[in-house]
């Protein structure tokens, strides 16, 4: 009986960690940032700190329409309507999500 438990739990273990690994990635969405917000918005430090963490949520729901149409006039709108923006959004989200205003984080760079 020890044994099936110890398996078992190992297995809880190891799908818990992968799970983990498939999630979005808050330094691939500081890397997203710089390249397509920094222009605009200044440094990670000021971009995140635009919003708070709620409102960070409340712009990237339903695959990030509000800030998709927050965009949708300015020069960065080819990127918020292309495939770049839908692989980014999560881990971009994710960056800005954990340094939102509200956070008490601050980002490494950028």
């Amino acid at each position: 009986m020890k044994k099936s438990t110890s398996l078992f739990l190992a297995a809880v273990v190891a799908v818990g960690m992968m799970s983990t690994t498939v999630s979005a990635d808050d330094k691939k969405g500081q890397k997203a940032y710089l390249k397509t917000c920094k222009n605009c918005h200044g440094n990670g430090t000021k971009g995140a700190a635009m919003h708070t963490q709620d409102e960070w949520d409340d712009l990237f729901a339903n695959g990030g329409e509000k800030i998709i149409k927050a965009h949708a006039k300015d020069k960065s709108a080819a990127y918020f309507n292309g495939e770049a923006f839908k692989n980014q959004a999560q881990d971009l989200r994710d960056f800005l999500f954990m340094y939102g205003s509200d956070s008490g984080n601050v980002p490494s760079c950028g």
